[in-house]
C-alpha cells in the first residue's frame, strides 16, 4: 500500500512544479510595480485567509513546526524576488532551480549517502538546467540572491521531509507556514521598507487593481492550493526525490516566460527540458528486488 501513496506524492509534486512554473512570470511582471515584500505580503496573507478556518483545530505542536517552515520560506521568496527584479525571469529561474543540489548535500552532512539513481538524476537535471536557462552573461547580484535563496529552498524541502512527517494535521501546518510568511513580510515592511520608503497610497490601490489577476493567481492558486499540494506530496515522497521534481520547474517558466514576457528558447532549451524530463525518470526507478523477495 505504500507504492501507491508514494506514486500520488509524485504526481502531486509534479503539479506544484507546473504551476510553480508559472509564477516566475508573474512576479516577474509584478516587480515593475511593487518590492519584493509587498508581493509576499499580498499574496500570502490572501492565501493565509482563505486557508485560516483550519486553525480552528490546530495544537501548538502543529503551529510551531509550521511557524519554522514559514520562516524558512520567507527568507526563500524575499531572496528570489530581490534577485528577479535584477536578472530575468529565465536566469533567476535557473539558479534557483540549484537547490536540486542543496537537499542531497544536506543528507551527506547528516552521515546519509543519496542513491546512485538519485546521483545520476541530479547529474542529468544540472545539465538541463544549464542548458535550458544559461545565457552566458556575466554573474550578478540578482544571481547571487538568488543562489543564496535555492539555498535555504534547498533547506525547506529538506525540512518539509522531516516535519510532515511529524505533523498531525497537514493543513493546520499549512496554514500556520503561510501565515507567518505573511507576518515576517509585514514586519519587515513596517520595520525596514515603509520608513525609508513612505507609499503614496492612492497609487499603491491603483497598482493593486491593474495588478489584481496576477496577485489573485499567485494568492488563490500557487500559494492556497499549491503549497497545500506540496505539503501533502511530500509526506509521500523523498526530499532528493522531490528536489529532483523541482528542477523541472525552469522548464516550466521558461515556457510560461515565452508566453508571457516574450522571453525566448533557444534549441539549447529544448534540450534542457528534455534532459529535466530525463532527470525525473531516473529518479524514479527503483532498484530490482531479488527474486524470491515478497513485499508487503
Amino acid at each position: 500500500m505504500l507504492f501507491p501513496h508514494r506514486l500520488r506524492g509524485i504526481l502531486a509534486l509534479l503539479i506544484v512544479t507546473l504551476v510553480w512554473g508559472t509564477t516566475f512570470p508573474a512576479m516577474k511582471d509584478l516587480t515593475q510595480h511593487f518590492s519584493a515584500v509587498w508581493i509576499i505580503l499580498i499574496r500570502f496573507a490572501m492565501a493565509g485567509l482563505l486557508l485560516s478556518p483550519f486553525l480552528l483545530r490546530a495544537s501548538l505542536r502543529d503551529c510551531a513546526l509550521g511557524a519554522l517552515l514559514g520562516a524558512t520560506l520567507f527568507l526563500c521568496y524575499m531572496l528570489q524576488l530581490e534577485g528577479l527584479a535584477l536578472t530575468s525571469s529565465n536566469r533567476n529561474a535557473f539558479v534557483t532551480g540549484l537547490n536540486v543540489l542543496v537537499v542531497p548535500m544536506l543528507g551527506l552532512l547528516a552521515g546519509k549517502a543519496p542513491e546512485r539513481r538519485i546521483v545520476i538524476a541530479i547529474a542529468l537535471a544540472i545539465l538541463g538546467l544549464f542548458a535550458l536557462c544559461w545565457d552566458g552573461g556575466a554573474w550578478s547580484a540578482g544571481d547571487t540572491l538568488a543562489l543564496i535563496g535555492a539555498f535555504f529552498f534547498g533547506v525547506y524541502v529538506k525540512l518539509l521531509e522531516v516535519l510532515t512527517r511529524r505533523a498531525s494535521s497537514l493543513m493546520v501546518l499549512t496554514t500556520v507556514q503561510i501565515m507567518v510568511v505573511a507576518l515576517c513580510s509585514l514586519l519587515w515592511l513596517s520595520v525596514w521598507e515603509l520608513p525609508r520608503n513612505p507609499v503614496a497610497w492612492p497609487v499603491m490601490e491603483a497598482a493593486m487593481r491593474d495588478n489584481a489577476v496576477n496577485f489573485i493567481y499567485l494568492g488563490v492558486l500557487a500559494t492556497a492550493a499549491i503549497i497545500s499540494l506540496q505539503t501533502w506530496g511530500q509526506r509521500h515522497s523523498s526530499a532528493n526525490e522531490a528536489a529532483v521534481i523541482y528542477a523541472f520547474e525552469p522548464a516550466c517558466a521558461a515556457i510560461a516566460a515565452y508566453f508571457w514576457l516574450g522571453e525566448t528558447m533557444t534549441w539549447r532549451g529544448l534540450a534542457g527540458a528534455a534532459l529535466l524530463i530525463a532527470g525525473m525518470i531516473v529518479s524514479q526507478w527503483m532498484p530490482a528486488r531479488p527474486r524470491g523477495v515478497v513485499t508487503a
